[in-house]
């Protein structure tokens, strides 16, 4: 067998991620949470990374022996050093900043290489300067297998998602209209973010030019992945939100997940109240993922949410009603 066909089998899809049943006070209504935190790497960016790293060798872009690179950092580096890793191929991420120890040791660990620039925006030239493959997650995000397993699991009304690249709300909307399903798709979209004003204003160069305060959600511009036409509704939520709605999630489930998850739930939460005030029933699926003990000190603490004017008592006291 060659090495093109024994990697290919190493990214096959692994076990399906749970739905967990998730209350809410809304009579005929049914909301369940896809649990991405159960991925090996414990986020959604796992599908993705799996995606890019299956396309890339599809291509022959990536052979044995070839040095991945990636501009990126968090999840999405960790997804991707996990694969490389298993692959057995070099991997260096370019990561925006100032050169920290504590934010390169997961990738460094998974036995990749990280290198920090500044500004920012520096981190993409940085990353096609260096020989190698550049994944370009955000230039070439396509289509992963989550909509086959989840539809395989479910037949949600609705599916809540956030959006980084975009190709999450694009997989779920193409394999909707592909299989003729009456499934509508929403991305909920934290501040600063371009998703929403560029879907409601039909401009699909609009940017921001502002960086989500979201870990993992939201861009300051509209990216290639995403795909309007294939979105049916997007709901802005506010920050403090979006922490809120982290927090509640800890609170039923125990899984100490990021804001981005929050995000998800406030805008299930507020289609679900939406379609009581419409008389609808159905089944509302949202997305979570990234749940890990990192989060304590972060979006769940009081100290850290007041230190970003992040009102989050509000919020709170919504959620005790829904």
């Amino acid at each position: 067998m060659s090495w093109n066909a024994r990697a290919l089998d190493v990214l096959a899809a692994g076990e399906p991620t749970p739905l967990i049943d998730f209350p809410v006070r809304a009579p005929g209504i049914r909301l369940l949470l896809k649990d991405e935190s159960a991925q090996p790497t414990g986020s959604l960016r796992h599908r993705h990374a799996r995606a890019l790293f299956r396309q890339a060798i599809a291509d022959g872009l990536v052979t044995e022996g070839t040095t991945v690179v990636e501009a990126t950092g968090g999840n999405a580096a960790v997804a991707q050093a996990w694969f490389a890793r298993r692959l057995g191929l070099p991997y260096i991420v370019v990561m925006p900043g100032r050169h920290s120890p504590a934010r390169a040791r997961a990738v460094e660990e998974l036995g990749g290489e990280c290198r920090f620039v500044t500004p920012p925006l520096a981190i993409y030239d940085a990353a096609r300067g260096i020989e190698g493959h550049f994944l370009d997650q955000f230039g070439r995000a396509g289509e992963h297998d989550l909509a086959e397993e989840l539809f395989g699991q479910a037949r949600p009304d609705w599916v809540v998602t956030g959006a980084g690249t975009g190709a999450t709300s694009a997989t779920l909307g193409r394999w909707i209209r592909a299989h003729d399903l009456s499934c509508r798709v929403v991305v909920a979209d934290p501040e600063n973010s371009a998703y929403f004003p560029g879907w409601t204003l039909d401009t699909p160069d609009y940017a921001t030019g502002m960086p989500s305060r979201v870990e993992g959600i939201g861009r300051p511009r509209i990216e290639p992945g995403f795909r309007p036409d294939l979105v049916d509704l997007v709901v802005p939520v506010p920050d403090a939100a979006s922490v809120a709605a982290a927090r509640h999630i800890r609170e039923i489930t125990g899984l100490p997940v990021g804001a981005s998850s929050g995000t998800a739930l406030w805008a299930a939460l507020e289609l679900a109240e939406r379609m009581r005030a419409r008389g609808e029933s159905g089944t509302v699926v949202s997305l979570i993922g990234d749940a890990a003990p990192r989060h304590l000190a972060t979006c769940h603490d009081d100290t850290w949410a007041a230190e970003r004017g992040l009102d989050v008592a509000p919020y709170r006291e919504k959620l005790s009603v829904q």
